[in-house]
C-alpha cells in the first residue's frame, strides 16, 4: 500500500537533520510509477522532495542519479543555465532507502506542450548545449562512462541484432539501419558530457525558459545525439528543427551528421521496445512495436528527407568558390 504523504514528510525529518515540515503534498510519481513521492515545505521557507523508490529499477536509477548529483561540482554547476537539484538526505526504509532532494521550481511539461520557433524549444536546444559544453574531465574523475563512438556503434549494432534475431522486424529497416552503421562519416563526432537520459520529463519550464533539469542517472560521456532524439518523438512539425537549430548555434558545432544519428537513435528505440516485450513475454508490447516498425517503414520508405546516410557539401563550381573567397577576405 503506498505511503501517505503524512508517512514520506517523517522520513524527510529522520534523512535530513534539522529539517521542520510545516506542510507536505504528494506529487507524480514519476514516468514508470516507481517512486512514492512528496513536496516537503519546511518552517525556512525552503522546499524539499521525497522519492522513495518502489521497484528495483528505480532503486538502480536513484544510486545511480546521486552518483552523478555529486559529480556535478558547484563549478561545473556554474556552467549550467538552470538549476540542478541537490542531494540532502537518506534514509532507510523497507529494504531500500528515501532520498530527499532540494526541490527546484519550474513546471513539468510533456513533449506535446513544446511548441516550435522561438520560444520554449529554444530554450531546450541552448540547455542542452550547455550540458554537452561541460568539461568531460569531471565525468571521468568520478568514475562514470566514457564512450567512443566506436562504443556507441557497438551499442546500436548490438540492438539492431537482437531485434533481427527475433524475426519480427521489415527486413527494409534493418537494411536502413545496417547502411547508417556502415557509413563511417556518420560516427565520426567528438563525444560531450551527456545527461543520456532526456525527455519531456526532465525539464522544468517557467514561462518559454528552461529553469530545472532532473533526472541525471546516465550522466557520461558519449554522443550528443543521444540528448536530441526524443524530440523526433513530438507531434509538432518543426519542434526537433528548432531545439536542434538552437543547440547548434550555441555550441557552434560542425557535426553535420547530429541529426542522422538523433534519427537512427529513435528509431531504434522502437527495436528496443520489441525486445522488452519479448524478454517480458508481452504479446501485447510486442505487437504495439510491431505495428509502430511497420508504420515507421511505411513513412520513412521512399522519402529522401529521412534518410539515414552521412550529408555532404555540395560541390561548388570554380565561380562559387571565388565569390565565396572574396565574400570571406571582404
Amino acid at each position: 500500500m503506498a505511503r501517505s504523504h503524512l508517512t514520506l514528510a517523517a522520513l524527510a525529518t529522520a534523512a535530513v537533520p534539522g529539517l521542520e515540515v510545516s506542510g507536505a503534498r504528494a506529487v507524480g510519481s514519476g514516468v514508470h510509477g516507481d517512486y512514492e513521492s512528496a513536496l516537503i515545505s519546511g518552517a525556512d521557507g525552503r522546499y524539499w522532495m521525497i522519492r522513495l523508490p518502489t521497484s528495483e529499477r528505480a532503486e538502480a536509477e536513484q544510486s545511480a542519479d546521486l552518483v552523478a548529483l555529486r559529480a556535478l561540482s558547484a563549478g561545473v554547476r556554474g556552467r549550467l543555465p538552470f538549476d540542478v537539484t541537490t542531494y540532502a538526505g537518506q534514509t532507510p526504509i523497507s529494504g531500500t532507502r528515501a532520498v530527499v532532494y532540494e526541490f527546484v521550481r519550474g513546471r513539468k511539461i510533456g513533449l506535446g506542450d513544446i511548441p516550435a520557433g522561438e520560444g520554449l524549444a529554444e530554450s531546450i536546444g541552448r540547455a542542452i548545449a550547455a550540458i554537452h559544453a561541460l568539461p568531460t574531465s569531471f565525468v571521468a574523475d568520478a568514475g562514470l562512462p566514457v564512450l567512443t563512438p566506436a562504443d556507441a556503434l557497438r551499442t546500436v549494432t548490438t540492438i539492431m541484432d537482437r531485434a533481427s534475431a527475433t524475426g519480427l522486424v521489415p527486413a527494409a529497416l534493418l537494411s536502413r539501419w545496417e547502411t547508417a552503421t556502415e557509413d563511417s562519416a556518420l560516427w565520426q563526432y567528438a563525444p560531450a558530457v551527456v545527461n543520456g537520459a532526456l525527455t519531456a520529463d526532465s525539464f522544468l519550464v517557467e514561462g518559454s525558459t528552461v529553469t530545472g533539469l532532473l533526472g541525471w542517472q546516465a550522466l557520461s560521456v558519449g554522443d550528443p545525439a543521444r540528448d536530441l532524439f526524443w524530440l523526433l518523438g513530438s507531434p509538432h512539425p518543426g519542434v526537433a528543427d528548432s531545439a536542434i537549430d538552437a543547440y547548434q548555434l550555441a555550441r557552434g558545432t560542425r557535426d553535420r551528421q547530429l541529426g542522422m544519428r538523433a534519427m537512427l537513435y529513435a528509431e531504434l528505440e522502437l527495436a528496443k521496445w520489441l525486445l522488452h516485450g519479448t524478454q517480458v513475454r508481452s504479446t501485447e508490447i510486442v505487437d504495439d512495436a510491431v505495428g509502430m516498425l511497420h508504420n515507421l517503414l511505411d513513412r520513412v520508405q521512399g522519402d529522401m528527407s529521412q534518410k539515414l546516410t552521412h550529408e555532404t557539401m555540395p560541390v561548388l563550381a570554380v565561380d562559387e568558390v571565388e565569390r565565396l573567397l572574396d565574400s570571406r577576405q571582404a
